[in-house]
C-alpha cells in the first residue's frame, strides 16, 4: 500500500507548540551544558591561527591552484 506524503502544512501541525518549545529549551540546554564542558576546546581551536583550511581527502578539488580563472585579479597584468 502506497503511503501518503505529507503536506507542509500537515508537517508543521504534527507538533504541538508546548513540545516545540520543550525540545527547544532541551537543545538549548544542550548547546549550553557542551560550550561550558568544551570552552577551552573551543577557544583554542578559534585562537589557532590555520593558514588554510583542513583538507579533507574525500573533497574534491574544485579549483585547482594553478588554474586562470577569467575573473581573477591575481593574474591582471
Amino acid at each position: 500500500m502506497a503511503r501518503k506524503r505529507c503536506t507542509e502544512q500537515e508537517h508543521q501541525l504534527a507538533m504541538s507548540d508546548e513540545a516545540a518549545a520543550y525540545i527547544a529549551d532541551a537543545l538549548m540546554q544542550l548547546a549550553v551544558e557542551f560550550e561550558d564542558d568544551h570552552y577551552a576546546q573551543i577557544r583554542r581551536h578559534y585562537a589557532t591561527p590555520s593558514d588554510e583550511p583542513a583538507r579533507d581527502p574525500r573533497q574534491l578539488d574544485l579549483f585547482p591552484e594553478h588554474s586562470c580563472f577569467p575573473f581573477d585579479q591575481r593574474n591582471a597584468f
